[in-house]
């Protein structure tokens, strides 16, 4: 699905959501390494990072092809900042009512309140399209995110301990958090 341009107002800074075109390929890939180095909290580390910018390319436009899934990329003040996503839980009809999120920011962009408004746009596609329920997994120690999550209304309902083992040979847990409408 695409979404349009919309323009938001946010401690002072101008936010542009929208959809990704496929010319961004290289920047998004470019933003999914620095993003796994400066924190923890995502999916692996940045050389692990291996999509070509075709493949990238594959993934906007199926993003933006589908009813069942938004990318939003979002703006600050006309930098990229980070983005947010949706995908339908694939399987059977047992699991076409759930929705999977994902979102990271570069560290300079958290903190003053764009995830929160990146995930209450999203949320509300989310429901607007009849979803029942959204999930999302937020790694052990990643208190912030986790609070925020919360405050969206987020149940935590698992913990997968040791699901993240880094390479510094420490481990975190997956905590497992859902919304139902």
């Amino acid at each position: 699905m695409v979404l349009a341009e919309e323009n938001y107002l946010l401690d002072g800074k101008k936010i542009v959501f929208r959809s990704a075109k496929t010319e961004e390929a290289q920047m998004l890939l470019d933003y999914l390494k620095t993003v796994t180095d400066e924190t923890r909290f995502l999916m692996c580390e940045s050389d692990e990072i291996k999509y070509t910018p075709k493949e990238e390319e594959q993934f906007i436009n199926e993003h933006n092809d589908t009813e069942d899934a938004l990318l939003i990329l979002a703006f600050v003040d006309g930098e990229y900042a980070g983005n947010c996503s949706f995908e339908k839980k694939e399987g059977s009809r047992r699991t076409s009512h759930r929705a999977g999120i994902g979102i990271a920011l570069f560290q300079k962009y958290t903190g003053f309140g764009l995830g929160r408004l990146m995930l209450k746009r999203l949320l509300k596609e989310i429901k607007d399209l009849g979803f029942e329920q959204a999930e999302l997994t937020v790694a052990g120690g990643n208190s912030r995110a986790y609070h925020v999550y919360e405050s969206l209304g987020f149940k935590e309902c698992g913990r997968i301990p040791n699901a993240n083992r880094y390479d510094d040979g420490t481990y975190d847990e997956d905590i497992l958090m859902v919304l139902q409408f």
